[in-house]
C-alpha cells in the first residue's frame, strides 16, 4: 500500500472512533416539576420506548429512540390520583401500568388507551413487573404485604399469589425465561433474593443480606451472558448500600460496599463496567465492578437503569438518559439531582417516653415508619399508612426504650429518609 494512503486510512479509522464514543446524555424529555422523577423505563426495540413519571403520574412515548417523547396519558385522564411506578410491553402494541395505588392497568393501542386490570384479591400495589413471550409477572409491594400476579395469555387473565412465606415486601422481578426468575425485595431478615423454576408456584432464597430493614431493590443481568446478575441493596440510616454479582446465576454472591446509602438502579454493560444510583444520589460508574465508583455528573434519582446491548441502555431519574454512539441534540439542565425531602416535624427532641411526629404529605401516598439504632440496626415497625389525601397527619408512639440516640425511618413512594432522635 503506497504511504499516503496508508496514512489517510489509519487517520480515517482514527477520526471515526474519536467521534463515536459510548457516553450517557440526558434526553430531551419535558419535566414539569424537578422535584418529580421518572420511575420506570422501558423499550421493545431500538426505537420504540415508554418511560414513566413518578408522582406527576405521566407516560411519555418514543419512537425514535428517545430523542423526542410524547405524553400519552395522564392521572387525570384516568380520573384518580396515582403515582405510576414501572411499565411493560408485551409488543407495540399491549402493555401494562403499575402503580403505587391499588390499581392496575393495561393498553391495546400502545399506550394512547388504558384499562384497568380486574385482579382478586386486588394488589395494593405493583411495584415491579417483567415480561417473557406473553407472560406477564408483577409484584409488591414496598410498603408491605408480598404478593406476586401472573398472566400467561397477554393479561387477559390473572392468578393472585400471597407471598408472606418467603418475603415481607418485593419491589422487583426479573424472568430469564417464562417459568425461571428472580423477585427481590427484604424479609424479617434482611435484604431477599428468591428464585423459582416453575413459573412463581414455588420459590427458594438465595440471597439475604441478613441486615433487618434492607431491600435488595433492582436485578439485572448482562447483556450478553444472563447467568450473571447484579443486585442493588437500598441501606438504612448510617448503612451505605451494597452492589451484589453473581456469576453463576445466583449460586454464589459477592457485595460490595456501594456509593451511598439510597441505592436503587444497577446495569453492568460488562463484567467490571456498570452504574448505579438512586433516590438522593448522583449517577454512578465503576469500571473496576464495583471496586471504586465516579460520579458521572449528570443528574440522578435514579430508578431504573434498562440496558438493551452493551453498546445501548437507558436510564431513568430526575430525568431520561440514554448510553450510545449518538450524537444528539439535548437540553442542559440546571438542576440538583436530589428529590426534596418530606416536611417532617418532631414535637420534642430530646424526647421522653413518648414520640410526636407530624408530617405534611403534599398528595397521596404510602409510608413505613420504622425505628434503628444509631448503627443501622432495626428496633421496630412503628407504623404502616396509607395517606388517601394530602395534609398534614400527626403519630404518636410509646417510647419506652432505653436513653440514647436513635433513627427514625421514613419510606414512602418518593423515597426513604431518616431523622436522629435522643431519648433522655
Amino acid at each position: 500500500m503506497p504511504l499516503k494512503k496508508y496514512l489517510f486510512t489509519v487517520m480515517s479509522f482514527s477520526f471515526f472512533f474519536t467521534f463515536s464514543q459510548l457516553d450517557w446524555v440526558d434526553l430531551n424529555v419535558p419535566i414539569s416539576n424537578f422535584s418529580q422523577r421518572f420511575d420506570d423505563i422501558y423499550f421493545i426495540n431500538d426505537s420504540t420506548g415508554w418511560a414513566v413519571e413518578g408522582a406527576f403520574a405521566k407516560v411519555y412515548k418514543t419512537t425514535d429512540g428517545g430523542i423526542t417523547w410524547v405524553k400519552k396519558i395522564s392521572e387525570t385522564d384516568l380520573g384518580g390520583d396515582y403515582y405510576f411506578r414501572n411499565i411493560k410491553f408485551i409488543d407495540a402494541n399491549i402493555g401494562f401500568l403499575g402503580t403505587l395505588n391499588g390499581q392496575f392497568f393495561k393498553t391495546t393501542d400502545g399506550g394512547d388507551n388504558w384499562s384497568q386490570v380486574t385482579i382478586t384479591p386486588n394488589p395494593p400495589a405493583i411495584c415491579g413487573m417483567d415480561v417473557v413471550g406473553t407472560t406477564v409477572y408483577g409484584c409488591g409491594a414496598y410498603f408491605e404485604p408480598a404478593h406476586l400476579i401472573k398472566s400467561t395469555d397477554s393479561g387477559l387473565t390473572w392468578q393472585y399469589t400471597d407471598m408472606s412465606a418467603y418475603a415481607t415486601a418485593l419491589v422487583e422481578l426479573l424472568f430469564i425465561t417464562e417459568t425461571h426468575g428472580y423477585a427481590s425485595g427484604k424479609n424479617s431478615n434482611g435484604g431477599t433474593i428468591l428464585e423459582t423454576f416453575d413459573g412463581g408456584t414455588t420459590w427458594t432464597e438465595v440471597y439475604n443480606t441478613n441486615t433487618p430493614g434492607e431491600y435488595i431493590w433492582k436485578l439485572n443481568t448482562l447483556p450478553t451472558n444472563n447467568s450473571y446478575l447484579f443486585g442493588a441493596v437500598e441501606g438504612v440510616g448510617v448503612i451505605k448500600g451494597k452492589l451484589l454479582i453473581s456469576p453463576d446465576s445466583g449460586v454464589n454472591w459477592i457485595s460490595k460496599e456501594a456509593p451511598e446509602t439510597s441505592i436503587q438502579a444497577v446495569g453492568f454493560i460488562s463484567p467490571t463496567k456498570g452504574w448505579m444510583g438512586g433516590h438522593t444520589t448522583g449517577f454512578f460508574e465503576t469500571t473496576d465492578a464495583g471496586d471504586t465508583w465516579t460520579d458521572i455528573g449528570l443528574g440522578g434519582n435514579l430508578n431504573r437503569i434498562f440496558i438493551m446491548s452493551n453498546e445501548l441502555a437507558y436510564a431513568s431519574g430526575t430525568s431520561l438518559y440514554k448510553f450510545s454512539d449518538q450524537t444528539l441534540d439535548v437540553n442542559e439542565y440546571d438542576f440538583n439531582h436530589k428529590r426534596k425531602p418530606l416536611e417532617i416535624t418532631l414535637d420534642k427532641n430530646p424526647i421522653g417516653n413518648e414520640l410526636n411526629i407530624s408530617i405534611n404529605f403534599t398528595q397521596t401516598n404510602n409510608i413505613l415508619i420504622e425505628l434503628y439504632t444509631i448503627g443501622g440496626k432495626l428496633i421496630n415497625k412503628l407504623k404502616r399508612d396509607i395517606i388517601l389525601n394530602s395534609g398534614t397527619k400527626s403519630y404518636k408512639f410509646d417510647f419506652p426504650y432505653a436513653s440514647g440516640t436513635y433513627l427514625i425511618s421514613f419510606h414512602t413512594n418518593t423515597g426513604r429518609q431518616s431523622l436522629q432522635i435522643i431519648k433522655k
